[in-house]
């Protein structure tokens, strides 16, 4: 049995025993019920996940960043040229970028892994923070062929598996998804226009910044990809058509968190066309995420509704790199901190009803 199959036959849903027990803890606080939002449903959530009420509050959040290229940037669908791939893998591994910044603050590690990027990435200085799991130099050209083959495919699926399980056996008690990969919203776009059913004009974005002539360009590259997509149902291979080897390891990523009930973080649209994806794969997993925000791509609402996730954040941002799901860290340890802490109407010796929220 592959690591894949194995690790999607494990993946076990949310604790039915545990979420209700996490409700009714929160109608208990001394608070108005549903006063504290959607910290409230959030800290029930992660009580299903773990499997435990109150749930544990997560103190060593790791975020891992994969990195690969794309061919379809051969079509001109961004600006930006292939190689700052490369020196943007090399700036995370070396702490310049904007996500090792955040994780500093947050006390998180922070681990870019290369799957997919298309030439030797220059590491000296990582201390450790880099990881060369590369399946191939980068994808072929989406709007000609399938992009991966299928090996390829289960392979970055089983690099994001692996790197989750690592991670966790490591210590690490939240996982946070990251990515780098200039062109990578293209196949993101794909990914949820595939697996959503979506116009790929409703979920085709500007990426890092296309002007008019180059976005309906990238529309129409999305267009022709996902109607060779039309009659394949199995996930694996829709993946490999239009998909990303950063895209494949995320969505390996929520899988092995979601196997070890360990909640990962999605970030973005990148992230949330991987969950998809593991999404399609095992529909059980899907209750150990969590949506740190919105991108301002518009696939990433598409694809969160899609996947019933709601959004922790709304603020705009469209970096990539898992910076958005990083931000949203304090809050998801915060409901758990709630859960675990706030006094009890009993043991504050609080009398009387609740009053409404």
């Amino acid at each position: 049995m592959t690591l894949l199959q194995a690790s999607c036959d494990d993946i076990r849903g949310a604790s039915i025993e545990a979420t209700s027990a996490a409700e009714q803890r929160q109608q208990q606080l001394t608070k108005p019920a549903g006063s504290l939002g959607a910290l409230e449903s959030l800290g029930s959530r992660l009580a299903g996940s773990q499997g435990t009420c109150p749930p544990r509050v997560p103190a060593r959040p790791a975020i891992a960043v994969f990195a690969g290229d794309h061919g379809v940037h051969a079509q001109g669908v961004t600006p930006w040229p292939q190689e700052v791939t490369r020196q943007m893998v090399a700036n995370i591994a070396t702490g310049g970028a904007v996500i090792c910044v955040l994780g500093r603050q947050l006390g998180a590690e922070v681990l870019v892994v290369d799957v997919g990027v298309a030439g030797p990435v220059d590491v000296a200085g990582a201390d450790g923070r880099f990881l060369d799991r590369n399946v191939g130099r980068g994808t072929a050209d989406l709007a000609i062929g399938a992009a991966l083959s299928r090996e390829q495919a289960v392979a970055a699926l089983e690099v994001g598996i692996a790197v989750a399980h690592d991670l966790v056996d490591q210590g690490a008690d939240l996982l946070v998804t990251g990515e780098m990969g200039i062109a990578n919203t293209t196949p993101a776009a794909a990914l949820v226009a595939a697996f959503t059913g979506s116009d790929p004009a409703r979920v085709t974005g500007r990426g890092t910044g296309v002007d008019d002539a180059l976005f309906a360009r990238k529309v129409e590259v999305v267009r022709r990809a996902v109607e060779r997509t039309g009659s394949i149902t199995e996930p694996v291979a829709v993946l490999a058509e239009v998909g990303g080897l950063e895209h494949a390891a995320l969505a390996g990523f929520l899988l092995g968190g979601a196997q070890r009930r360990v909640p990962v973080i999605i970030d973005g649209v990148i992230a949330a066309s991987a969950a998809l994806v593991a999404a399609a794969l095992s529909p059980a997993a899907v209750d150990h995420w969590v949506a740190g925000h919105l991108s301002a791509e518009p696939g990433a609402r598409v694809a969160l509704d899609h996947l019933g996730l709601e959004p922790l954040l709304d603020l705009g941002m469209r970096l990539g790199e898992g910076s958005g799901a990083a931000l949203a860290v304090p809050l998801v340890q915060s409901a758990a901190r709630i859960l675990n802490e706030v006094a009890t109407f009993d043991s504050a010796g609080v009398t009387g009803k609740q009053p409404p929220a």
